[in-house]
């Protein structure tokens, strides 16, 4: 199989679908692999990186996806590279389709068959394509919260740790998934005052019992959430339902009960975010005021650590990446249930239902779509 591989043109996107180890495991495969020039160095991966591991560079993106059968990329194609889509191509990327009707319509349009990165499941149910750049992004947040809290960026003024006779920041996550646990121990070893609500009580039970004296857990009930926002200096927003809309957790309304100049951090923005008044921002300009809190909501946060992200990334892609282009799309799906739970869509129909639910679309079954 030819698998091509173009540079990312989302704004302030520097990771890349495939590292150069990921080239090599595919070569060694036998497969052909095409690298568009330049698309490694924002992960600071050069192009004779690519060439030493046995993958060919292409000058532009329109000759990548003219040329390959399976196109492998990080963020859901830009309006540009859908156009360039065509029937029977295989696409192996983050989708993000629940809140993004346009990027679907395209896609349906295109012919091809989409596998999204985050929809793809293990036998524990969680989402281990998902997994790294959740555990990237939640350590992020704290980090980048605290810069948001300091008052030249808008924020309360707030030192995450404190200092001696000073009370730390107040952070409370929502959320207690993989997002959540690792903004948590992040915000915790920063020395800030922890608290982690969720509605399982059996992930509440493992985080106590794992965590217990490093932060605390509580009940995400609402009367919980709004009681502990109005203390929070910080409110790190990680709850994600699998490829549908993130609920939406606190509303404009109850920001006049916040603490002024408070900072919100929107994890979930990739999926409409989990705050009412969240809407996507980059990294170039990263956090806007609304009703005095201060909101963080950059659609791609683990970009900002580039290298870290991608190489975190094509570990965890790579065993999918090397199925499909050895057995073909349709038998890998066949013989592994995890990876047909990432197919989104295939010959212009929707095959994964959150997707048609969110979007009020019909939709096929995965299974459906194999045997057709």
């Amino acid at each position: 199989m030819k698998i091509g591989c173009p540079t990312e043109i989302k704004p302030q996107e520097f990771r890349v679908g495939l590292t150069p180890s990921a080239a090599m495991e595919a070569v060694n495969n036998g497969h052909e692999v095409i690298v568009q020039t330049g698309a490694g160095v924002g992960a600071g991966f050069n192009d004779a990186d690519y060439e030493a591991a046995g993958a060919k560079i292409i000058a532009t993106a329109k000759e990548i996806f003219d040329a390959a059968d399976m196109i492998v990329k990080v963020k859901e194609p830009q309006a540009g590279e859908r156009k360039m889509l065509r029937e029977g191509q295989l696409l192996f990327t983050y989708l993000h389709l629940a809140p993004d009707p346009e990027q679907t319509k395209d896609l349906l349009a295109s012919g091809a068959t989409c596998i999204a990165y985050e929809t793809v499941t293990d036998r524990n149910g969680g989402l281990p394509l998902l997994a790294p750049m959740s555990e990237v992004a939640g350590r992020l947040a704290p980090q980048v919260g605290a810069w948001t809290l300091q008052k030249a960026n808008g924020g309360r003024g707030v030192l995450m740790g404190g200092v001696p006779g000073v009370g730390p920041a107040r952070v409370m996550v929502i959320g207690g998934g993989v997002v959540g646990t690792h903004a948590a121990r992040i915000a915790a070893g920063m020395g800030a005052d922890v608290t982690v609500l969720d509605r399982s009580l059996g992930r509440l039970r493992y985080l106590d019992d794992i965590y217990g004296g490093v932060f605390k857990t509580s009940y995400a009930s609402a009367q919980n959430t709004i009681e502990l926002a109005r203390e929070a200096d910080m409110i790190i927003g990680a709850v994600l339902i699998p490829g549908a809309a993130a609920p939406k957790l606190i509303s404009r309304a109850q920001l006049s009960e916040l603490k002024p100049g408070a900072a919100l951090v929107d994890v979930a923005i990739d999926q409409g975010g989990c705050f009412e008044t969240s809407k996507a921002t980059t990294h170039q300009d990263p956090v806007y005021e609304v009703d005095g809190i201060m909101h963080y909501c950059v659609a791609n946060m683990p970009g900002a650590v580039a290298r870290t992200s991608t190489i975190a990334l094509g570990n965890a892609t790579m065993p999918f990446m090397l199925a499909l282009a050895n057995k073909g799309w349709k038998k890998a799906c066949a013989d592994d249930p995890h990876l047909k739970a990432g197919l989104n869509v295939h010959a212009g129909k929707l095959t994964y239902a959150a997707v048609g639910e969110a979007l009020k679309m019909d939709f096929i079954s995965a299974d459906d779509a194999i045997k057709g």
